[in-house]
């Protein structure tokens, strides 16, 4: 099945804003009239600079922004948060009526947004996470006052070509990033520390990698693929069916939950919120 998404600009087409591109490549994927991308250096755009993708550099075209989203019907911002204002009132009196404005930035409101744009423009916010890169992401989508159904439509449509998408009041849009956002370096710390358990236990480091990695992967595959259960439920049935009563995996997951694993998780995701929104009042 074919996703037909609208003419599409990414201004700032860095790390998050690649990896929506790499979607849009697909050959599953069709977007009418092509994308358009900016970055700011003219070596970034000549790498993305082929086929269907029109790649434009402000630093050789001060105008690469304006131009590029003239005539798209999805604009994604993709700069860093404080730069996203000014980059709004760069575009706004180019761009079409009906165009809807999505920010992949962190603690930019959509009110923010909307003062700085004409009303003729939705705005939506997102939050997409790194899996995006291998089409695993999970992405929060939530609405602006001016969006409708239809702009919200078009928009999980959008992220649907790099995974899951998750839609959410904009009340919930940073408790989201702290766990979907942040979540992938919460897995990464836990296979560091996890690795580094099993180099103790005498395993070279190779070896740990290994052990550790595969379990993950393999857990989450298994995890992807049960339709036993409800998705919710799945993880502790899972778990259940590894943990023998007096076993071995009883005694760790006990020691685990003695530690006080949950309240350290819980811990950690309010100083991310926190720090979000932190960065929201520019501190």
């Amino acid at each position: 099945m074919v996703t037909t998404l609208p003419t599409t600009a990414i201004l700032g087409a860095g790390s998050m804003g690649g990896a929506i591109l790499q979607g849009l490549l697909r050959p599953q994927v069709s977007v009418d009239g092509g994308v358009r991308v900016t970055n700011r250096t003219e070596v970034k755009a000549r790498a993305l600079r082929h086929g269907a993708v029109t790649s434009l550099a402000t630093e050789t075209d001060p105008s690469a922004n304006s131009s590029a989203v003239v005539g798209a019907r999805l604009v994604l911002i993709g700069v860093k948060p404080h730069m996203v204002v000014d980059l709004l009132h760069e575009i706004g009196p180019v761009l079409d009526a009906g165009a809807l404005v999505v920010s992949l930035a962190a603690g930019v409101t959509t009110a923010t947004m909307e003062a700085a744009l004409p009303e003729s423009v939705s705005v939506l916010r997102s939050m997409p996470n790194t899996p995006s890169h291998v089409g695993l992401g999970v992405t929060g989508l939530s609405a602006g006052s001016r969006s409708t159904d239809a702009d919200l439509d078009l928009a999980r449509s959008l992220f649907a070509v790099v995974g899951d998408v998750v839609v959410v009041p904009e009340s919930q849009i940073d408790a989201l990033s702290t766990i979907s956002g942040s979540g992938p370096a919460y897995v990464f710390y836990l296979i560091e520390q996890l690795q580094e358990a099993a180099v103790a236990l005498g395993f070279t480091r190779a070896q740990a990698a290994t052990m550790v990695q595969g379990t993950f992967r393999g857990a989450s595959e298994l995890l992807a693929t049960s339709d036993v259960l409800p998705a919710d439920a799945a993880p502790t049935e899972l778990r259940r069916r590894v943990t023998s009563p007096g076993g071995t995996t009883e005694r760790a997951v006990a020691e685990l939950a003695d530690g006080g694993l949950l309240e350290l998780f819980e811990r950690a995701t309010q100083a991310a919120l926190a720090r979000n929104r932190e960065i929201a009042e520019g501190r």
